[in-house]
């Protein structure tokens, strides 16, 4: 009966009953749950600025603010890689400046005599069956003399020097006015091939000594006085050089041009073949190179040449703007050095 009365004080007391027990009040409510923060599509969100961080030594809190990642440029063959630390793409390099190409105008030489260079040929000596002559055709506007020289060696002033001359003496012989006029060397002088080796022969030798070498002057003098004076000098004030090779084919000898050169007024040019400048005065057009308007434009006609290609392919207007823009020719893409603009016809001439 004890225990009995014992354990009923002892419930009234934990609920509050009786006069003399301790009151037990209630658990004090729970503090309200704050929600996280809501974590948007930037990859970067932070705690509001006002939450303290912990401040203890080495810890430094992040950044409250960021600039927003810019927007991706769209490749449709590359993606660039993106900046781990700021999530941005890596800036274009800048471009490349084109080159600048010199653009200049061509100055008009008059060539009094011009060997063509595509007829020289090596034809047997009839009266002498072991020699060969040297023939081809060839244009004067004045009367001149033309000097055939083997294995001769270019010196100052365009003076030629034969280096075999008691094997093979040079010859002169003179010219009238006129044009397609057809030169053959007299018969007895022509070249025995048998008196030299073929090395001799098919290069061009030490100290830039070339196997044959065509010598053509102009005079507007008397043509004997002409001859007095390519005899002792080989030079004269309007001349054109033509040096060449021999090349065996099928085993008969042939002549092949390797540089024509012009000496007018004490001054030196080597002449350059230039590729489409036919087309442009012409109206017959070749396979290789059709149409004589610019590549560009396709309207205005062509007068500027890319060098050292030497295709002329474009109007001076168009040649203007392309040197600012590349520097690769139209025709071939090999790099341009420099364009060259030429007038070709009758109002060019001085």
């Amino acid at each position: 009966m004890g225990n009995i009365g014992s354990s009923g004080s002892n419930s009234r007391r934990r609920h509050g009953g009786g006069g003399s027990g301790r009151r037990i009040h209630p658990p004090p409510p729970h503090p309200p749950v704050i929600p996280p923060p809501e974590v948007t599509a930037n990859r970067f969100a932070y705690p509001p600025a006002a939450t303290p961080y912990h401040n203890y030594p080495g810890y430094y809190p992040p950044p409250t603010t960021l600039p927003a990642p810019l927007p991706a440029p769209y490749d449709h063959h590359h993606r660039p890689s993106v900046d781990p630390m700021w999530g941005r793409y890596p800036a274009a390099p800048a471009p490349t400046p084109t080159p600048y190409v010199e653009h200049q105008k061509a100055v008009t030489i008059k060539n009094d005599v011009n060997i063509k260079k595509e007829t020289l040929r090596i034809e047997p000596d009839e009266e002498n069956p072991d020699r060969f002559l040297v023939t081809f055709t060839f244009d004067a506007t004045v009367s001149g003399s033309i000097t055939i020289l083997f294995f001769a060696k270019e010196g100052e002033g365009c003076i030629l020097t034969p280096m075999k001359e008691n094997d093979l003496p040079s010859m002169t012989v003179n010219f009238q006015q006129g044009l397609g006029q057809r030169f053959k060397q007299p018969a007895g002088t022509g070249i025995d091939f048998s008196m030299f080796e073929e090395s001799e022969l098919l290069n061009v030798g030490d100290d830039d000594i070339y196997p044959v070498a065509i010598k053509a002057d102009a005079s507007s003098g008397d043509p004997d006085e002409s001859k007095s004076n390519e005899t002792s000098s080989y030079g004269n004030t309007n001349s054109q050089i033509t040096q060449a090779v021999f090349e065996k084919e099928k085993g008969e000898f042939q002549v092949k041009v390797v540089k024509q050169i012009l000496w007018v007024n004490e001054m030196r040019y080597e002449l350059q073949e230039i590729y489409g400048i036919g087309n442009s005065v012409e109206s017959d057009l070749d396979g290789n190179d059709p149409g004589k308007e610019c590549v560009i434009c396709l309207s205005e006609p062509r007068d500027t040449t890319v060098l050292p290609c030497r295709h002329m392919c474009m109007c001076s207007g168009c040649a203007k703007v392309l040197r600012f823009q590349t520097n690769r020719c139209p025709i071939c893409r090999q790099p341009v050095e420099r364009l060259l603009e030429i007038k070709v016809g009758p109002e060019t001439e001085e």
